[in-house]
């Protein structure tokens, strides 16, 4: 799938974090990868993140929030009020929507969130409100009525709920009408309120992470905290008498500023940490190893006989090259070191869902050890595989 006569670089050069761009149905074909009664089923199973925001009133506060998974007869008695059901993740789970991603990998693939899709009967939307990353709204079935306005911040008047972020005062800046396969990227920030015009209105959200820089500091030092040893402690053995004990002298606040910003500085420390604290799995309590762990033998048969390897949708992969030519290799929290055959057989995986192994790679020990330990962890697998 892919989006004929985008221009990338002038969209990354003049929209890109930057305004909003309206993108006219620009798909070779486009085709709802996903019915709405496909979308409630995965409502109703437990391990799928939804919500469904009903509407109690003409105001954007006057919304209930109720939280899946649902009961399949939770959507036979909504009755004519306007209402909106959203679905985390769906990418993990269905390979069509999942197939919406390759589009939009000029942005590296460590900044991808995932596909929430939304379905709203006439009037339904989530309300005004803004988001702290980039978002790319694909609509998918029926029409909605998109209204952008200004940026915000922190200091941007919320009103008062529970479970949604909504904006105090919204006045529009922009209006569109989307039909199926238009697109509407907005940057982070931006206010902006979808409205569904007329029932079965299906949209799909591809979402991008962006770390808050508070959060990076938490996780770092979290992870820094819990490797120091508890002998690690402050010295002087040069220490020299003051004239008043009640003073904190530069020499002291230097050796303790020194002894907490040495650790934060380890640059190889920090990327290395970054690459499995950033991928891990959204959801990083599903398990999805396979029921017995797989065999080094059966891997390099499966190799040797051209079965493709598939990652998983729900996996996030990374790799960071070393100057010695090797690299390190991420999945789903956990790091490899590859160096020669094994570093290529790493970013094929990083930048494929889907690869072709070479069959001479059955003959290298570590590319199978590799293999092996990435099908047992669930981050791949093979496609002759259930």
């Amino acid at each position: 799938m892919h989006i004929p006569h985008f221009d990338i670089d002038l969209f990354l050069r003049d929209y890109w974090q930057k305004r909003p761009l309206l993108i006219r149905n620009p798909w070779a074909e486009w085709t709802n990868p996903l019915e709405p009664d496909e979308l409630a089923g995965l409502a109703c199973e437990e391990a799928v993140e939804s919500r469904l925001i009903l509407h109690d009133g003409e105001g954007a506060g006057d919304r209930l929030v109720e939280h899946g998974s649902f009961p399949e007869s939770r959507f036979e008695g909504l009755g004519q009020s306007p209402w909106t059901l959203l679905v985390q993740a769906v990418d993990h789970h269905v390979p069509d929507v999942a197939a919406l991603l390759d589009p939009f990998r000029f942005i590296p693939n460590w900044r991808i969130d995932d596909v929430m899709v939304s379905y709203a009967t006439d009037g339904g939307g989530v309300g005004p409100h803004f988001d702290q990353y980039d978002v790319f709204l694909v609509q998918g079935l029926g029409r909605r009525r998109w209204r952008v306005g200004p940026a915000c911040d922190s200091r941007t008047p919320l009103l008062p709920h529970e479970d949604l972020r909504l904006l105090t005062d919204f006045e529009a800046t922009d209006e569109w009408i989307l039909e199926p396969g238009d697109i509407l990227y907005v940057p982070p920030r931006v206010a902006h309120d979808g409205i569904a015009m007329g029932d079965d209105c299906m949209t799909y959200s591809i979402g991008f992470r962006a770390p808050a820089r508070s959060e990076l500091i938490e996780q770092w030092c979290d992870h820094l905290v819990e490797h120091m040893a508890d002998d690690d402690r402050y010295e002087d053995p040069a220490l020299a008498r003051q004239d008043n004990p009640g003073e904190l002298t530069a020499p002291a606040l230097a050796r303790l500023h020194a002894m907490t910003i040495e650790k934060l500085l380890d640059r190889d420390a920090f990327a290395r940490w970054f690459g499995q604290y950033n991928s891990r799995r959204k959801y990083p309590d599903m398990d999805w190893q396979p029921d017995a762990p797989v065999e080094v033998e059966t891997v390099r048969a499966l190799v040797k006989a051209g079965a493709p390897l598939l990652r998983n949708a729900a996996s996030r992969f990374a790799f960071i090259r070393q100057a010695d030519a090797s690299l390190w290799l991420f999945a789903d929290g956990e790091s490899f070191t590859c160096v020669e055959e094994c570093a290529a057989l790493a970013e094929e995986l990083c930048a494929r869902d889907q690869v072709a192994l070479d069959p001479g790679l059955a003959g290298s020990d570590p590319a199978m050890a590799l293999v092996v330990a990435l099908v047992n962890q669930g981050s791949v697998a093979f496609e002759t595989d259930a």
